[in-house]
């Protein structure tokens, strides 16, 4: 996803309008048609970055409706702090593994590893280089980070509610520093499964399956809380606040804007303007498309529409669009998002059955929906291989079980990850961190 896109001749941009708009003409010593095509992908990748920054709002609102009011802090706390050690690390660490050929930490290095080198300069002027490049370099590495950190959200809700909080941000830390870029780097930083001609728009594999999979080794090591299954049965544990939980979903549907139409990489052409509204519309419908199936399907199945299940086909509705927004028409994106909002409202009970405790349905929405997605590829784009995604789909899966399995071993074995059954029962918000959320009312 890198800037793998190359730079439209100069005589094809020559229509477009000069950014000076109140000036009489073009600033002296300024290339119109260079400038342009800086200044619009840059400007892509912050407005898209910024998108997908508020993403992270979105998940911690969703998490915090669906758990229990007794844990809700906690879970606000792990979205703060997952987000920020993210930022961090993937600067540290992360950025160079997924872009080995890039300078940006050999460059942080040479000149402190805080050190300013790696940006380009402040106010900096065509006249001061031949060639910009393709869009700034803070604009591309801000872009970037936003999808890693969305990775490690996923985590976050899925072991909610009953695993303590400096084991869970220690894997945060492995995870956007060493696990999800390494990944990344065979798609997105011109590695083995790009080159075989894995495509993957956006990320349901690269970063949604990602999520899943390490949620989903957390989920089995970490065990489910507390009479959730009792004597063959499931016990529902209501979350705290569906309004929250909404008001997130919301949040994401709108940041996915972003995460998928950012993905366009480019917006100094006519033509690829064009591709980011399609995109829009695309991503918009398979939303629509998961959410309407899950809640007519709940209707049918349980004769009343189930809340969190609708929420969760929307959200898997979204993921599913996400490995390719671009080429579907509308029908074809809402019915991909329909298949999603399939996959949740049958996974969720279906792992219930397997006593794979998620508590916020984050397995079923980014792991399941998102190989689906990634196969979907096949039917739209005449690019796509069957093999060649399930193989990726395997080869990112494997990786990702594994190297999360292991790392909670150790954390497990460490520092263990598991809160006692005393302070699950009375919740993390005061066993943990010593305050509630909503310290007026009872504990739910």
């Amino acid at each position: 996803m890198k800037l793998l896109k190359t730079l439209a001749p100069a005589a094809a941009l020559a229509a477009l309008p000069s950014l000076g708009l109140a000036q009489d003409g073009p600033t002296p010593g300024i290339n119109a048609s260079t400038d342009s095509v800086f200044i619009f992908n840059s400007l892509l990748f912050l407005i898209g970055g910024f998108l997908v920054f508020w993403m992270a709002a979105g998940f911690a609102m969703l998490e915090a409706g669906l758990v229990r009011s007794k844990n809700v802090t906690m879970q606000l706390t792990k979205n703060m702090a997952l987000f920020s050690l993210a930022a961090i690390f993937y600067y540290l660490i992360g950025y160079n593994l997924m872009y080995p050929l890039g300078t940006w930490m050999v460059d942080g290095v040479l000149s402190g590893v805080w050190g300013p080198g790696v940006l380009e300069a402040v106010g900096v002027t065509s006249d001061a280089a031949d060639d910009y490049g393709y869009a700034s370099t803070g604009s591309d590495f801000f872009f970037q980070l936003m999808f890693c950190a969305a990775t490690a959200s996923i985590v976050s809700g899925a072991l909610a509610e009953r695993i303590k909080l400096w084991p869970f941000l220690t894997f945060v830390i492995v995870l956007t520093a060493v696990i999800y870029p390494i990944q990344a780097s065979w798609k997105w930083g011109g590695g083995f499964l790009d080159a075989m001609g894995f495509l993957d728009f956006a990320g349901s594999t690269v970063v949604h399956s990602v999520g899943g999979w390490a949620a989903l080794a957390g989920a089995l090591i970490l065990g489910p809380r507390i009479g959730k299954y009792r004597e063959g049965r499931t016990v529902p544990m209501p979350g705290s606040n569906l309004a929250l939980a909404t008001l997130g979903t919301f949040i994401l549907w709108m940041g996915w804007f972003g995460f998928n139409g950012g993905s366009q990489l480019a917006m100094g052409t006519v033509g690829d303007v064009a591709d980011i509204s399609r995109i829009f519309a695309n991503t918009n419908a398979a939303a629509a498309g998961g959410a309407v199936t899950a809640l007519i399907l709940t209707q049918v199945l349980y004769k009343k529409p189930d809340l969190t299940m609708i929420l969760n086909g929307a959200l898997a509705g979204l993921v599913s669009i996400t490995a390719e927004p671009l080429t579907p028409t509308l029908g074809a994106a809402t019915l991909i998002g329909a298949v999603g909002g399939v996959i949740v409202v049958f996974a969720v009970p279906f792992l219930d059955k397997l006593k794979i405790d998620d508590v916020v349905g984050a397995i079923p929405v980014h792991l399941f929906a998102g190989i689906w997605g990634t196969i979907a590829v096949v039917f739209t784009n005449s690019d796509a291989s069957f093999g060649v995604q399930l193989y990726s789909i395997l080869v990112v899966g494997v990786f990702t079980f594994v190297a999360s399995a292991l790392l909670w071993f150790i954390l497990k074995s460490v520092m263990g990850i598991r809160v006692s059954e005393e302070a699950e029962i009375n919740g993390l918000d005061t066993s943990e961190l010593g305050m509630e959320a909503y310290p007026d009312f009872s504990k739910g």
